[in-house]
């Protein structure tokens, strides 16, 4: 299939997984709009490197997605939108008494608040075009939960809550919105933390992977960012058109548990 002629813009793409979806958008031909809070010349390199790398339109826009106001913002300056990939997101673990106010905050500002900003200008974008792709990057933990993790898996439960309302409010259009639930995916992030999740439980790297780190992912096995991407360009498709208001789990497993 091809995305040429689509606009695609996904938060939180400077790397990871949001990096991984704009890349595989891009390469299936669409324009692309990276986005982090930063706004560096690194940033901007990135986005002219993959537009020439895919022979498409490709550009960073900085945006605090912690401020509702940026978060419109990074649609309006991008000026359209026919694919809009909601990923940005942050974490912080702690027991429910000691969660600080502030990382709650943040947390559900970030993943959940900034998707509905950005679906709220993005929806009217898409029916002046007449077709339209929101996909929200949820997790496993949008359909289930961990301890010490209460703004992420709230954040992410309703990320799935609301990709239903806007496929429920879009139906009768040829507007979709599913959401992406990944387990654990091989990003930077996660590659970081494999030598400390070690030496912690004092085993090699390799058992710390499967007991540890995938211990809820019972394929043993990471996802790729290639692996959410090519989920994301299958959303973008005919054979999905038909595909609403549900989430797609990539999580080796996990939740079927």
């Amino acid at each position: 299939m091809t995305l040429k002629g689509k606009t695609a813009i996904i938060t939180g793409s400077n790397s990871g997984i949001g990096l991984g979806v704009a890349r595989g958008l891009a390469k299936a031909g669409a324009d692309v709009v990276l986005n982090s809070y930063t706004d560096r010349d690194e940033d901007h390199r990135l986005a002219e490197e993959l537009g020439h790398e895919f022979g498409v339109a490709a550009r960073y826009i900085g945006a605090d997605l912690s401020k509702g106001e940026e978060a419109r913002a990074l649609v309006e300056q991008a000026g359209t939108c026919d694919i809009l990939v909601n990923n940005a997101g942050i974490q912080h673990v702690a027991p429910i008494e000691e969660f600080p106010v502030e990382k709650w905050d943040a947390i559900i500002a970030i993943m959940l608040s900034s998707a509905f900003h950005t679906t709220a200008v993005a929806l009217p974008m898409m029916r002046k075009a007449g077709w339209g792709r929101v996909i929200n990057i949820a997790s496993a933990h949008g359909l289930t939960a961990s301890p010490y993790k209460a703004a992420y898996v709230s954040a992410k439960h309703g990320v799935v809550g609301m990709t239903k309302v806007v496929a429920l409010e879009t139906a009768k259009e040829n507007i979709t919105a599913n959401a992406i639930c990944p387990g654990y995916v091989h990003t930077p992030l996660v590659e970081a933390q494999i030598p400390d999740t070690a030496k912690k439980y004092n085993m090699s790297e390799e058992e710390a992977i499967e007991k540890v780190i995938l211990d809820r992912q019972p394929s043993k096995q990471f996802a790729t960012v290639e692996q959410i991407g090519g989920t994301a360009i299958f959303l973008c498709s005919e054979a999905a058109e038909q595909i609403t208001g549900t989430t797609i789990s990539v999580d080796g497993g996990w939740t079927a548990l």
